[in-house]
């Protein structure tokens, strides 16, 4: 990348820098914009939180071995100059003045054109307050801020949070961050519809009996028990990250692929979405949940969800989407897959043959499928399945895709709001899930390495769901 290309001077400040995700996302993520010289030419790093991990040094020496075990091989040059530039200054929402004077001192050292960007990882019990203090302290002026999901944690919270937001800082100071739409293969669901003629006349309910988005992970929570029983699936995934791929999969081609345009439009299909029916949503929870560190005796909260939801628009109306996520299941993948209509099967006699498919990986380097249906080699017109893969890696090997957080803290620089949601998107969202909310299924039990509850099952109807594979 070319100076001209790289961002002007930055001052990040990492709430939550001593976290979980801080250590397996941020700071590798940092590192590997570092190594390919997409970081600024000058910036600082400061870490913040309510408790301090002792000095800097100490800090580094815990980032760094963050670092080694997320990313691997280090770039003794790269990691040096990183951690050159990383401190910590403790804070909280009652005080901030010691970070603000820290900050203004990175400042000062890097120059007046440089930016300040904010990136909250806290609970978002955490984050109303801590909006406030940064306003208060003037840390927010002309400042980007990263604000991670889930966004609230229901209708009601969700306002309060954008209300505190505003009260500081301006919409396109606000970046809601979601790593799902930061995905080579979710951008990639737009190039697939929107440049292939091929494929887009298809994607419409006259052509397809359902969607499925499946997300399901083999790990269990174990080291998140405490935030999963203050969140549970349904927030963690389902208002977030599954919906937002539904966006992608169900809008209208915007005009141009631009932050306008494109969150338009994806704001247009949660407009059409319709309230979810608790009475088709299934909750469960893995067998041995409750015996997890940070998880009550006692405990209701869901470790798995599968619903249907519908958008009325008319390319969708009366096509089911079907979603499922949860932990300790049969399978970790993420893949969206559009079922068409079959055609009618008398005139190839008993031949006994399954729907075509369009199976699409949302894998770090994206994945396609197609299962069609062909003539089988022999005297008797009798069919078989066929089904084509294309890795867009082994096609292009050469090419390195950016993980999400690395492309999102990117765009975070160049103020490109793109991959981030908008606020008005979020609110119909929690709409969109508050019935649920106010009625949750009980969370049924279900088996490790299993497909969740019997009950999900049946959900998806005749068809099925597409995995566990058949």
């Amino acid at each position: 990348m070319s100076d001209q290309e790289r961002p002007g001077p930055h001052v990040f400040v990492l709430f939550g820098a001593t976290g979980d995700l801080a250590k397996r996302k941020l700071f590798p993520g940092l590192y590997r914009l570092a190594a390919a010289g997409r970081l600024p030419e000058e910036y600082a790093i400061i870490g913040s939180g309510r408790h301090s991990p002792g000095s800097d040094d100490e800090f580094r020496d815990k980032i760094k071995g963050s670092l080694e075990e997320f990313v691997g091989e280090l770039d003794g040059k790269v990691v040096d100059d990183l951690l050159g530039r990383l401190t910590f200054q403790t804070s909280d929402a009652d005080d901030g003045t010691d970070l603000a004077a820290a900050v203004r001192d990175a400042h000062s050292r890097l120059g007046e054109d440089s930016r300040t960007l904010i990136y909250l990882s806290i609970p978002p019990k955490a984050t109303q307050a801590m909006i406030k203090m940064l306003g208060k302290e003037g840390l927010t002026d002309d400042a980007r801020v990263v604000v991670e999901k889930p966004f609230g944690t229901d209708l009601e919270s969700s306002r309060e949070l954008d209300a505190a937001l505003k009260d500081v800082i301006d919409e396109d100071q606000v970046y809601r961050i979601d790593h799902f739409l930061g995905k080579e293969a979710v951008q990639n669901i737009l190039a697939l519809r929107f440049a292939n003629g091929l494929i887009e006349p298809g994607w419409n309910r006259d052509n397809l009996v359902s969607v499925q988005i499946d997300v399901p992970e083999e790990l269990t929570v174990e080291g998140r028990g405490a935030f999963y029983e203050s969140t549970g699936c349904f927030r963690d995934m389902i208002s977030t990250h599954l919906c937002q791929v539904l966006g992608f999969v169900a809008m209208e081609p915007p005009v141009h692929l631009d932050p306008t345009a494109l969150r338009n439009e994806k704001a247009k299909v949660f407009a059409a979405m319709q309230p979810l029916n608790p009475d088709r949503v299934v909750f469960g929870q893995y067998e041995g949940y409750r015996d997890e560190e940070g998880v009550a005796d006692d405990s209701k909260v869901e470790t798995f969800v599968a619903l249907e939801t519908f958008v009325d628009t008319e390319r969708w109306q009366g096509v089911p989407f079907l979603l499922r996520t949860g932990k300790a299941l049969g399978a970790t993948r993420r893949t969206v897959t559009l079922t068409y209509r079959t055609p009618p099967k008398g005139r190839f006699g008993d031949s006994d043959y399954g729907p075509n498919q369009l199976m699409l990986e949302l894998s770090d380097t994206p994945k396609f499928g197609v299962e069609l249906v062909a003539k089988r080699p022999g005297p008797r017109m009798d069919l078989v399945p066929l089904t084509f893969h294309l890795d867009v890696g082994e096609e292009d090997p050469d090419d390195v895709p950016l993980e999400a957080y690395e492309r999102l803290l990117l765009d975070v620089m160049r103020g490109d709001q793109t991959l981030f949601t908008r606020a008005d998107e979020v609110d119909r969202l929690w709409e969109i899930c508050q019935p649920v909310l106010d009625n949750p299924p009980p969370a049924l039990p279900y088996a490790r390495g299993s497909w969740g509850p019997d009950e999900a099952i049946v959900l998806a109807g005749p068809d099925g769901w597409r995995l566990p594979d058949a």
